[in-house]
């Protein structure tokens, strides 16, 4: 059977996986699989789960949040911020959802920070006009 090299390369590092048969991942329209002599394709993977396989052994999974995805010439090349590896998709689901879990989190920190400083500038911002007004001794 043929078989492609898969790239991965997040902030911190990157590896190659030599002897992949298939890859499936889910862009905005949907799922779809790649094998060997694919034609020249790319695309932006949602959050989530894809795998691959390499030889006879079983589907290896990993979770991304969100790649890009570019194949050419037998390689696939997946682009992220993050990624995790894993053949148990148990384990990696529960991964997945605590590492989503955390990122809301700490959006949800962020989104308070930004009121608490867009309150702050629109309060010394008013202050400056009722001084420029006369209205404060």
């Amino acid at each position: 059977m043929k078989s492609f090299t898969l790239k991965l390369q997040d902030a911190s590092h990157a590896e190659e996986i030599a002897q992949v048969n298939s890859f499936v991942g889910e862009d905005a329209s949907g799922n779809f699989g790649i094998l060997a002599d694919h034609a020249r394709f790319m695309t932006s993977l949602v959050v989530g789960l894809a795998r691959f396989r390499t030889g006879n052994k079983n589907w290896q999974y990993l979770a991304l949040p969100g790649a890009v995805l570019y194949f050419c010439n037998n390689v696939l090349t997946l682009s992220t911020r993050h990624y995790l590896i894993d053949d148990d998709y148990m384990h990696i689901s529960q991964a997945l959802q605590q590492e989503l879990v955390e990122e809301e989190k700490k959006l949800l920190t962020i989104k308070e920070s930004l009121y608490h400083m867009e309150e702050e500038v629109l309060k010394h911002l008013w202050e400056m006009s009722r001084e420029r007004a006369g209205w404060l001794p």
